[in-house]
């Protein structure tokens, strides 16, 4: 006798959904590639992401969520956000498993 089972006979009116509701991605997905870049201003690495032709909103977004998964700084200016650090890589991944095409550009 399992857990749902159990739970079944204690609570007999209560039905339970193992579905879970599919998930829609919040973001416009483009089909250019995204370009993800690597220069140093005043001494210091950053990592730029440009060319997303969505709305800034969504831009906006995907910024947040960059920099609170990387636990870093960074900025959306200009339609390009600015990350502190050289973090093509890792950013890279992540936006390939968000469904994005990425290209890197420089180094």
């Amino acid at each position: 006798m399992d857990i749902q089972d159990q739970l079944k006979k204690l609570f007999p009116d209560h039905s339970f959904e193992e579905k879970k509701p599919e998930k829609k991605p919040d973001i416009w997905l483009q089909k250019e590639p995204i370009i993800c870049k690597y220069e140093k201003r005043k001494g210091k690495p950053i990592t730029i992401i440009e060319g997303y032709n969505g709305a800034d909103e969504d831009f906006k977004k995907l910024a947040k969520e960059i920099k609170t998964t990387l636990s870093v700084g960074g900025s959306f200016k200009d339609e390009k956000i600015i990350i502190q650090g050289d973090y093509r890589n890792k950013i890279m991944q992540l936006l390939k498993d968000k469904g994005f095409n990425v290209k890197r550009v420089g180094g």
